[in-house]
């Protein structure tokens, strides 16, 4: 468990006097939807499972989010965080790992946290917190919905440009002994869902309207043909005695039925306010324009890398071990991370499930395992060519380009080489745009720092039984896959070619990113 002293101005002891400290703070507070009827069903295993999802999942993601774990509740847990942002990603990261872990089991067997986010003043004590700031966060958690994070207005304003996910106003809500109405929105991680949220209610608005307009439309006519049926009539006379006014006219109305049977042999639509002589034009319209893509596809830079074998692995860390020799066939891969605009021409193609925010030129982030194999499949399907992910040998392969020291330019960082927090390079609230450093040996961009890069390979602690022939190690538990590269959120360890990482396969982060490779 987290301590809550690093929170505390001064020394660790409790002060003897005076007021407790206050501080403004971010306060998440989840609790387990069902946990009565769960005990009740299976007291010992629910305990046992709902202990591991603490110590795998909820305390090693407060620490990744920079956040403290102040206290669990049997059924929940309370956390408190520097900073709103990262508050509500660590929320998203939990609620998108219990999502996978559940997946494989009956819904009534499933442990579902709601969640709830609150900005707030609080008083903070050694081993918990209180304030009206964790009450409405309470509160909040109270009314989310099981699997949920709801955050109140106080979190929204501070995060609204800065997650990469949508939210939907749920309105002003009166909360249990809290004065004001609180403001509560739900985050939906996708952020097209929001948009999607908001059209159904605006189709199913436009829907009522226009059968209200439909149906007094047709009293108003009713109302007109009840008053005044000898007017009708007389028009209705008018309309059909005129034409046989005029002698030359009467043969008229016989000409459209002659027309009408080379019209209805026409494929085109179009052809029925024309000729038939010129129909032959809109089919052949109509075939050159199938054989054309409507959206074109833009392919990734990609750089011929040749074959070789090499040393993979290191001894700096316990994953990266043992070092073994390592054959790899020739392939390409991407000059460049994937970018923003890169992965908006697949989601604007409906090939890829969401739509990116950021500048074009950015890597593309907080994508997933499945969401990058979404995309390789759609490039691949529209060029066809053989495009996927790199295996993890071919990643540091070609991120060594030929070196063994710890990274590619020498054993000692310089800046300028790579996008990482301590790099002395561009390093921000994003990563820098692709290409913003300098390549490597092998002409490639950002293979260390910027985005974590999503890898073919399944996960295992060690190398111990990998592959040789510079396969992906698709064999094992697959619920998580590997990443490299490190990002600009992490320190100089993580850009070095060898180090590793593993997340689960089909939740997203928002460091994470992904590059393609391409086989012969």
């Amino acid at each position: 468990m987290g301590e809550i002293r690093n929170f505390r101005s001064g020394n660790d002891e409790p002060p003897t006097h005076g007021p407790m400290p206050r501080r403004l703070a971010a306060i998440i507070v989840g609790d387990i939807a069902s946990y009565s009827r769960l005990m009740q069903a299976d007291e010992e295993g629910t305990h046992v499972r709902v202990k591991r999802i603490e110590r795998d999942l909820i305390q090693p993601s407060i620490v990744e989010h920079h956040g403290s774990l102040v206290k669990t509740t049997g059924d929940g847990f309370i956390a408190i965080f520097d900073s709103p942002v990262e508050a509500v990603r660590c929320s998203i990261v939990i609620q998108q790992n219990l999502i996978g872990r559940n997946a494989s089991l009956p819904k009534e067997t499933r442990i579902e946290y709601r969640i709830g986010v609150n900005l707030g003043d609080v008083i903070v004590e050694p081993d918990d917190v209180y304030g009206d700031g964790v009450n409405i966060a309470t509160r909040i958690e109270g009314i989310a919905e099981p699997g949920q994070v709801f955050i109140s207005g106080a979190i929204y304003e501070q995060i609204k440009h800065k997650v990469v996910c949508g939210y939907e106003s749920l309105g002003d809500r009166k909360v249990k002994n809290i004065t004001d109405p609180v403001r509560v929105y739900k985050v939906l991680p996708d952020a097209d869902a929001v948009g999607r949220t908001r059209g159904r209610r605006e189709n199913a608005l436009i829907f009522l309207l226009g059968i209200t307009l439909s149906v007094m439309a047709a009293g108003v006519l009713w109302y007109l043909l009840a008053q005044t049926p000898g007017r009708v009539g007389e028009q209705a006379a008018v309309t059909t005695v005129s034409p046989a006014t005029s002698p030359a006219a009467s043969p008229s109305p016989q000409p459209p039925p002659r027309e009408a049977a080379p019209q209805t042999q026409q494929p085109s639509p179009s052809a029925a306010s024309s000729s038939p002589s010129p129909a032959p034009a809109p089919i052949q319209s109509t075939s050159q324009s199938a054989s054309q893509s409507p959206i074109p596809v833009r392919e990734p830079e990609m750089v011929a890398i040749r074959g070789g074998s090499f040393a993979m692995g290191s001894n700096d860390d316990p994953t990266e071990r043992p070092v073994h020799q390592v054959a790899v066939k020739p392939f390409s891969i991407a000059k460049y991370p994937v970018t923003v605009q890169e992965w908006n021409e697949c989601a604007a193609a409906k090939a890829c499930s969401f739509t990116a925010i950021g500048k074009d030129d950015a890597p593309v982030s907080n994508v997933s395992w499945t969401d990058a194999q979404q995309y390789a499949a759609y490039l691949a399907q529209a060029t066809k060519k053989t495009y996927r992910l790199p295996s993890e040998a071919e990643w540091e392969y070609a991120a060594r380009s030929g070196t063994q020291t710890k990274y590619w330019w020498g054993d000692k960082l310089q800046p300028g080489m790579a996008g990482c927090k301590d790099c002395g390079d561009l390093a921000a609230e994003q990563p820098a745009k692709v290409g913003s450093f300098r390549p490597n040996p092998f002409g490639l961009h950002d293979m260390g720092g910027g985005v974590d890069q999503w890898v073919e390979d399944c996960w295992h602690k060690t190398y111990q039984g990998a592959p040789g022939d510079g396969s992906a190690w698709s064999s094992g538990d697959c619920s998580a896959h590997v990443l490299r590269s490190g990002s600009w959120k992490n320190d100089s360890r993580y850009v070095r070619p060898s180090n590793r990482d593993g997340y689960d396969t089909n939740v997203r982060y928002p460091t994470h990113g992904f590059r393609v490779a391409l086989s012969p």
